[in-house]
């Protein structure tokens, strides 16, 4: 990304930007005063209107501007670990998103299966979070 580690740190930090940048995540409903800390809750819904399901991310590790660990909940399909690493390099930085089943349904779908969703899910999510984070969002 055209931008420093902090300004990719600054929009995970904002909580109500999370349906910015997430694919699938579709509106906010309230962010945890906490937030980012660990341990701290955004409330957010996933889908389409009408069939929008009200769930929940929470952080499990967040170490700025260097690695954030979140918990994605997204039932009935389960939930995820997605793990967020961004690394400096020149006047820009390079973020990796890693992301896996946790619990539900979705960890029993095989991994071949899996991965290539995750995968094309991550890279525009990602393309998202550098708009974001080239652009200055986050910043107040």
């Amino acid at each position: 990304m055209s931008c420093p580690p902090e300004s990719v740190f600054a929009v995970l930090a904002d909580g109500w930007l999370y349906p910015s940048w997430v694919v699938g995540a579709s509106r906010m409903r309230d962010v945890d005063p906490a937030w980012p800390a660990a341990g701290s809750v955004i409330y957010h819904s996933v889908g389409v209107w009408p069939a929008l399901i009200d769930d929940t991310t929470s952080v499990l590790e967040w170490d700025p501007p260097r690695h954030a660990l979140f918990k994605a909940r997204g039932w009935p399909l389960g939930e995820a670990h997605v793990a967020l690493d961004v690394k400096a390099r020149g006047d820009g930085c390079v973020v990796r998103i890693t992301e896996d089943a946790t619990a539900g349904p979705g960890r029993f779908v095989p991994l071949v299966l899996r991965d290539p969703a995750i995968k094309i899910r991550n890279e525009e999510t990602l393309r998202r979070l550098a708009f974001l984070a080239e652009g200055g969002a986050g910043f107040k």
